[in-house]
C-alpha cells in the first residue's frame, strides 16, 4: 500500500518536537505539505493557508491539525469537505459541538477523524487499566501542577475562551482517567481559580465520584515551581497504586511494575494509520465532556492578575 500523503496545518513548537519525528518514522505516511502562518519544514511545500495548501496539492489523503483548538474547527470542516481524514491535536475542539458536527461531517463523506488524546498512550496507562480493572477501587487523587512559565512561554491563546487554561494540560489527565478506570466517573463540585486579567483558569479543583460512589480528586494547577506533578495515586484492595510522570511509570506498594521510554506520538500516528486503513474514526469526547462540565458546574474564584 502506498503512503498516506499527510500535510500538517499549524507549525509550532509541538510539530517540531513531536510530529515531525514521529511522521519520519512511520512507513505508513509521507509528509507532503505544511500550511502556517509562520513556520515551514525545511524539504516540504509550505503554504500560509490551509485553503491555498488544499487547492496547491490535490493528491493530500489527511491533514493534521495542529492549530490552537479556537481555530481547529474551520480547518478541520474544510480539510473534511475536501475528502481528507483529519487528525485532531488534543483538545479536539473549543466545543463539545463543532466535534460533533465534525464527527457527523467525516462519516458523510466516509473518511477518518481521529481525536488524539496522546498521554492515553504513555508507556505505563495500559499496565495501569488492567491493574484496577483487577481490583477493588476506594479512591483515586489526580495531581497535575505544572509551572506555564516553562512550558507555554507568551502563548496568549491558551489563556483566551476557548484555550481552556489550566484544562490544556489537565485533559491529559482526564483522559488517562477516563481510559483507565473501569465505571465512568461524573462532577460533583469543581473551584475554577481565574487570574483577574484572564479568561481561562490557572488552577482547578474538581471531585468527581463514580456510580458505585467511589472518589476521585482532581488537583490541576500551573503555578507549581520546581519538580512537576503529573501523577495518578489510587487506594485499592491490592494496595496504593501509582502511575507517575504522565503516565510512564506504574508502581504498586511502592515498587516499580512497569516502566518504558516515552512513545506517545509514535503511537498516535500508529493509530491514525490503523483507522484510516480501516475506513473509521475515533472520536472519544470524554475529557472535553469533563471539562465543560467544570466550567458548566464550578465555582468561579479570583485570584491576583497573571503576568508571563
Amino acid at each position: 500500500m502506498s503512503p498516506i500523503n499527510l500535510a500538517i496545518v499549524g507549525v509550532g513548537k509541538i510539530v517540531r518536537d513531536q510530529h515531525l519525528p514521529s511522521i519520519a518514522k512511520n512507513s505508513d505516511f509521507k509528509l507532503v505539505a505544511t500550511a502556517s502562518r509562520h513556520g515551514t519544514v525545511e524539504g516540504i511545500e509550505s503554504f500560509t493557508t490551509i485553503d491555498a495548501m488544499l487547492d496547491a496539492v490535490p493528491d493530500i489523503d489527511a491533514v493534521s491539525l495542529c492549530m490552537p483548538p479556537q481555530y481547529r474547527y474551520e480547518a478541520a470542516h474544510k480539510a473534511l469537505s475536501a475528502g481528507k481524514h483529519v487528525f485532531l491535536e488534543k483538545p479536539p475542539g473549543a466545543t463539545l459541538s463543532e466535534v460533533a458536527d465534525l464527527e457527523s461531517l467525516a462519516a458523510s463523506k466516509g473518511v477518518s477523524l481521529f481525536a488524539s488524546w496522546h498521554s492515553r498512550y504513555a508507556a505505563a496507562v495500559e499496565a495501569t487499566k488492567s491493574f484496577l480493572a483487577s481490583t477493588t477501587i476506594n479512591k483515586v487523587h489526580v495531581i497535575w501542577k505544572e509551572d506555564v512559565r516553562h512550558w507555554h512561554p507568551n502563548q496568549d491563546w491558551i489563556w483566551q475562551a476557548g484555550g481552556l487554561g489550566v484544562f490544556d494540560p489537565g485533559i491529559n489527565a482526564l483522559s488517562i482517567v477516563t481510559h483507565i478506570l473501569p465505571k465512568a466517573i461524573f462532577l460533583t463540585g469543581a473551584t475554577l481559580e481565574f487570574p483577574e486579567n484572564r479568561d481561562a483558569p490557572i488552577a482547578a479543583d474538581l471531585h468527581f465520584k463514580n456510580a458505585d460512589g467511589v472518589p476521585v480528586h482532581g488537583e490541576f494547577d500551573w503555578r507549581q515551581t520546581g519538580k512537576q506533578s503529573w501523577d495518578i495515586l489510587s487506594d485499592t484492595a491490592a494496595g496504593h497504586m501509582e502511575l507517575a510522570e504522565g503516565g510512564s511509570k506504574l508502581s504498586i506498594n511502592g515498587e516499580l511494575k512497569f516502566s518504558a521510554p516515552e512513545e506517545e506520538y509514535p503511537a498516535l500516528y500508529r493509530r491514525f494509520a490503523e483507522i484510516v486503513k480501516a475506513g473509521k474514526s475515533d472520536v472519544d469526547l470524554a475529557p472535553l465532556r469533563h471539562v465543560a462540565d467544570a466550567f458548566m458546574l464550578g465555582k468561579r474564584k479570583f485570584v491576583e492578575a497573571f503576568y508571563d
